[in-house]
């Protein structure tokens, strides 16, 4: 409330903060993270979002103070934080003609109104006409967006001309002490948040075979119906398996969604530390953090219902694309990946994420064993790492590019070798892109789609 009276007095705009929910509780960790970046969406609000004039904002049949509504609610095992404004939402026009000007796009790119929105997260992005000590330095939305990251949270940005602009930040609870359920899926243990748990029941091995195959719901409690489906289907490793007598189904209540999430078995219940992950994993839906047994073992922590409304999103976005997949099918030719990498995590991360997409990926562990798989079979595209042993990076580019029968396979460098010099090196190599450790899911995507669609023109 400070924070808008000031910027309110400063720019000599009435505004009015509106809370909700905030007599809940937040782990302090997460309190204290949060702190600066409300701070950067409260002014961007006032100075970018609320209209400048009360004319302005009369004309559109608004109330002369402007309207903040910032509210904080629980969501499953997440806190989700929703902040909007009634003001004239974001200039998309201004933001693409910006972004152009800073050669973030080409003037010759599709980009959606989305994306164009997404783009404000950039650092040293501004729209702000002049530089104040409020605007104009491009350090607001990039600070919110790392500081989240950082967190391992993600942030969703709606805004609609003449309305207003919406922002949600959903965050895991991060080095707070929970009660956890264990489970085991597929032979590997997970830990399910008691707070994202609404009940576990029993089942018989007949009536969860039945649900599976007529595609049924269970019934739990008093008559509700819940979706069912496996664990390792929503993480991705394996399909369903039915023992012999009683297996254990969790149950999930969320909004309008109510679903039963098999399992192998459960192990138990215990009290857990939540560590974050770090940035590297902050785009996985349904992942919460790690915790530490005390033998050693880390144990992933997951949230169902966020799994189930990935898994539910997965399936809506590849319908449309059924033609295109089956004539890919059809034509039983997997575009195949290489991914050269010496850190075995990477190779595992970039090949299940590959493998999700529909590629098949081929792994090297160096740029010798790069060589070799290339002289054996031609990929349709290249992931390279710089820092290797025996042949690093640039040598495995340099000889790609003056192999005849290679030399114009597509490679995308990744490196934690960001600097200028070592990106020239690349682009003089013949390198077609270059991108930073931690790596971004949807660049990478976009990225290799780019130059395969190439390759195939």
């Amino acid at each position: 409330r400070r924070i808008v009276r000031q910027v309110s007095d400063d720019l000599n705009k009435p505004v009015e903060l509106l809370v909700s929910n905030a007599e809940g509780e937040m782990d302090r960790t997460m309190l204290e993270g949060m702190l600066t970046p409300l701070g950067h969406m409260l002014r961007n609000a006032i100075g970018h979002g609320i209209e400048d004039s009360l004319d302005a904002r009369q004309q559109s049949g608004k109330p002369d103070a402007g309207q903040i509504s910032l509210s904080i609610r629980r969501d499953g095992a997440d806190v989700v934080v929703e902040l909007s404004d009634d003001g004239r939402g974001i200039d998309i026009d201004a933001v693409k003609a910006k972004a152009i000007e800073q050669k973030l796009i080409s003037p010759d790119d599709p980009v959606s109104d989305q994306e164009a929105i997404e783009l404000i997260m950039k650092s040293g992005f501004s729209t702000a006409p002049r530089v104040t000590h409020l605007s104009g330095r491009g350090v607001g939305m990039d600070v919110v967006n790392n500081s989240v990251r950082q967190l391992g949270g993600s942030i969703q940005v709606k805004s609609e001309a003449g309305l207003g602009t919406h922002f949600s930040l959903r965050l895991p609870f991060t080095l707070s002490v929970n009660r956890a359920l264990m489970v085991e899926v597929d032979n590997s243990l997970y830990a399910l948040p008691m707070h994202a748990i609404d009940g576990i029941s029993m089942v018989s091995a007949t009536m969860l075979a039945d649900c599976y195959r007529n595609k049924s719901p269970i019934i739990y409690g008093n008559g509700t119906e819940h979706q069912l489906i496996y664990m390792g289907a929503l993480i991705g490793t394996a399909s369903p398996k039915i023992n012999d007598g009683q297996c254990p189904v969790i149950i999930v209540h969320r909004g309008s969604e109510n679903i039963a999430v098999q399992v192998d078995a459960i192990v138990g219940s215990r009290e857990i530390v939540t560590r974050n992950l770090g940035p590297q994993f902050s785009g996985l839906a349904g992942v919460n953090g790690a915790t530490i047994l005390g033998d050693g073992r880390v144990v992933v922590i997951l949230d169902p219902a966020a799994l189930y409304r990935k898994h539910q999103l997965v399936i809506q976005e590849a319908q449309p694309d059924t033609v295109e997949q089956d004539e890919r099918d059809s034509s039983n030719k997997a575009i195949t990946v290489l991914v050269v990498d010496d850190s075995v995590t990477v190779r595992k991360v970039t090949s299940r994420l590959l493998t999700r997409q529909g590629y098949e990926v081929i792994s090297a562990r160096d740029g010798v064993e790069a060589m070799t798989h290339l002289s054996e079979h031609r990929p349709d595209i290249m992931l390279l790492d710089v820092e290797m042993p025996r042949m690093d990076g640039f040598e495995v580019a340099s000889a790609v590019r003056n192999d005849p029968e290679l030399q114009d396979l597509p490679i995308i460098m990744i490196t934690s070798r960001t600097g200028e010099k070592h990106r020239n090196r690349a682009f003089s190599l013949g390198v077609n892109e270059y991108i930073g450790k931690p790596f971004q899911e949807g660049p990478l995507l976009k990225a290799i789609e780019q130059l395969i669609a190439l390759e195939t023109v």
